[in-house]
């Protein structure tokens, strides 16, 4: 165990997987559903005060009599989804955790919402010209290396109606962290792991032409060694809207979050609106 444990002293190479799934793992998707259905906490889905009004917002931009249907990536346990039906909308989510989307459909089912929802990773969804409104909210975009965004990006487009609206946010570099390393013992348990464990927390940056951020955890108990790798990126706008347009959109509208503050430089969110 200590030689498979030094090799992850040393800084990962640019994109390193990690040993442990982390949206599909038992223990960790309890957990993150956890923060999702907490009210009062932004560990995973913002304050739900803030849905309320992001929706509102969204609804005015977006008016649901012109812009009936909605796909809602990264959905999760449907917090964003159930709000948008009950504004007007005709809403499909996808999420890649197992036990959100099977909490978003039990929901669905008990207050008799017409929602779909699709266990996927988002990167192979297959839309074509179905949607009026694509919504991809709390900075899950910036989690991709740029490939992949690009492959998003091409396939949002393909989803949208003509005139439809891509509403995305994402953090600016006023959110990057210091490199930093971290241990700590959880004697009762914790977030990564049901058992007694230590966790090595390291913060690395990356000189790559995308200013790369890893967040790894490493997760020790007596009997297993698991690395989890959380990688991340930062947008001015203009660094967002040159991205945006690798995929042809042609009308944009930037705000400084998802509820339509307006933007200010020293924000810590960019949410921008792109028009097909």
């Amino acid at each position: 165990m200590i030689q498979q444990l030094s090799g992850f002293l040393g800084k990962p190479q640019l994109y390193a997987s990690g040993t442990g799934e982390f949206w599909d793992d038992a223990h960790i998707s309890k957990g993150m559903l956890e923060a999702h259905l907490d009210p009062q906490e932004d560990g995973a889905t913002r304050k739900h005060e803030f849905l309320d009004r992001s929706v509102q917002w969204i609804s005015k931009i977006a008016p649901p009599a012109q812009y009936k249907y909605l796909l809602d990536l990264g959905c999760g346990p449907g917090l964003y989804a159930q709000r948008f039906h009950e504004a007007g909308y005709s809403v499909i989510g996808v999420d890649f955790s197992r036990r959100s989307i099977a909490y978003a459909k039990e929901q669905a089912i008990q207050q008799n919402r017409d929602i779909e929802y699709h266990y996927q990773n988002y990167l192979t969804m297959d839309y074509e010209n179905q949607f009026d409104v694509v919504t991809l909210i709390y900075c899950d975009y910036a989690v991709l290396p740029k490939e992949d965004r690009l492959v998003l990006l091409n396939k949002i487009y393909k989803a949208l109606r003509q005139n439809g609206k891509f509403i995305v946010d994402v953090f600016t570099p006023s959110m990057r962290k210091n490199e930093s390393r971290t241990w700590q013992f959880y004697e009762e348990g914790g977030f990564w792991c049901e058992k007694p464990h230590i966790c090595l927390e390291s913060v690395y940056q990356y000189d790559d032409e995308d200013a790369t951020e890893l967040r790894q955890c490493i997760v020790l108990t007596d009997e297993s060694i698991d690395c989890y790798n959380i990688w991340d990126h930062f947008f001015s706008k203009e660094k967002l809207l040159l991205e945006i347009q690798t995929a042809d959109f042609n009308g944009f509208e930037f705000y400084g979050d998802a509820a339509g503050k307006q933007l200010t430089d020293d924000g810590e969110t960019i949410c921008g609106v792109f028009t097909k």
